[in-house]
C-alpha cells in the first residue's frame, strides 16, 4: 500500500508539472544550388541556419526539386539521395532527384505540385 501511494504521489507531480517551453523554430535559408547532372538528374546543394535536424535540411531539398520539376515543366521527382551535414551552424544538404513527366517507379516519388504547394504554405523557398 505505501509503494502504490508512492506511485500515486509521484504520477500526480508529474501531471501538474508545466510543460517545457517549445524552442521557436526560426530558419534561415540561406540558398538552393542547382546541377543539372545528366538528363532528368539533378543535384540541389542547399544551405540553412537555424534547422532542428536534418529532416529540415532534406524538406529544403525536397522543395527545391519540385519547383525545379515544375519549372522544367514536370510533374514529378524520385528522390534518390540526400547527404546532410553540419558544420558551425550551417546546415548543407546535397541531394539528387530525378524529375520525370509521368510518375516515376520507386517509394521515394513526389508530386511536384502538391510539394511546391506545402512548401509555399510552410514559408520554404524554392527554386
Amino acid at each position: 500500500m505505501i509503494s502504490a501511494l508512492i506511485l500515486a504521489t509521484g504520477l500526480g507531480a508529474c501531471a501538474d508539472a508545466p510543460a517545457a517551453p517549445e524552442t521557436a523554430f526560426l530558419p534561415v535559408y540561406q540558398g538552393i544550388d542547382t546541377r543539372l547532372l545528366d538528363g532528368d538528374l539533378v543535384n540541389f546543394i542547399v544551405e540553412m541556419r537555424g534547422a532542428r535536424g536534418p529532416a529540415d535540411v532534406e524538406d529544403y531539398a525536397e522543395c527545391a526539386a519540385a519547383q525545379y520539376a515544375l519549372i522544367r515543366g514536370y510533374g514529378f521527382a524520385r528522390h534518390l539521395r540526400t547527404n546532410v551535414a553540419q558544420e558551425g551552424g550551417l546546415w548543407r544538404g546535397d541531394a539528387v532527384y530525378t524529375i520525370s513527366a509521368a510518375l516515376p517507379r520507386g517509394l521515394k516519388t513526389i508530386d511536384a505540385e502538391v510539394v511546391a504547394l506545402a512548401c509555399a504554405e510552410n514559408g520554404i523557398p524554392m527554386v
